[in-house]
């Protein structure tokens, strides 16, 4: 989903609409990231790349800080919740240009513009899902057994119903009187508990604790990476990440 010049005028009411609520500051973003959070519970909801549900009002966005040596002065945000069927993330993304060309999903989406998701459920387990978000909506679904350093994504088997994410995107552009300058674009996805299977404490508890990350990455000047709980050099040091704990 991408939202055009031509409909500025409704954007900007609705954005109006959401200040007014406190979708948008009611539940300001941390300004520093703890090794934990704590994903409060709702029922389950459609997503639409917007990020309108009235859901998301109970829960904090939780800031990405940008790592390694690029410099980026965009903002990255993101908001977690969990249901009874699956868990669901928004990700808030300033940027000013767009690196999405590729226009089939499982490709290598890494290599442009992307939001990603990691989720270690069982640290017993050296197993983990990884899920990556194009601004164009394709995605990469994958299961990842990492042997110290050694590892390789495989994808879904019967990837079908129920097992099936649910994601949207959209492009935001600045107000009208700047019309067609880019200023964020949205990804909002659900991942089914289903498609975890077979990996430990799915679906989660009240109490249950997954190790987790999220990243962005960013083409406008080179390569930038921004991460919830920073790694040295891959996005698969499992070992660095932060823990959902789920209220």
């Amino acid at each position: 989903m991408k939202i055009r010049k031509n409909q500025l005028p409704g954007l900007f009411i609705f954005c109006i609409f959401l200040a007014g609520t406190g979708f948008i500051n009611k539940l300001s973003a941390t300004s520093i990231n703890p090794d934990s959070i704590t994903i409060n519970k709702c029922k389950d909801f459609e997503v639409n790349g917007i990020g309108n549900s009235e859901f998301w009002q109970n829960t904090q966005w939780i800031n990405l800080g940008l790592q390694g040596k690029t410099n980026s002065s965009y903002q990255t945000k993101v908001k977690v919740l969990y249901s009874e069927t699956g868990i669901y993330f928004l990700f808030n993304c300033e940027d000013k240009k767009l690196t999405s060309t590729m226009k089939a999903d499982y490709l290598n989406l890494w290599e442009e513009d992307v939001v990603e998701v990691f989720l270690w459920t069982d640290e017993n387990f050296p197993v983990y899902f990884e899920y990556e978000l194009s601004p164009s909506n394709y995605e990469l679904p994958i299961i990842v057994p990492n042997n110290k350093g050694t590892f390789l994504g495989w994808l879904p088997w019967h990837y079908e119903g129920d097992r099936k994410t649910r994601h949207a995107t959209s492009t935001i552009y600045e107000n009208k009187a700047k019309a067609g300058n880019l200023s964020c674009w949205i990804a909002e996805f659900f991942i089914p508990y289903k498609l975890l299977t077979p990996l430990n404490n799915v679906p989660p508890a009240s109490g249950t604790r997954w190790r987790a990350n999220m990243y962005r990455i960013d083409y406008d000047n080179g390569e930038a990476q921004f991460a919830w709980r920073k790694t040295n050099g891959s996005f698969h040091e499992y070992n660095k990440f932060g823990t959902f704990i789920f209220k």
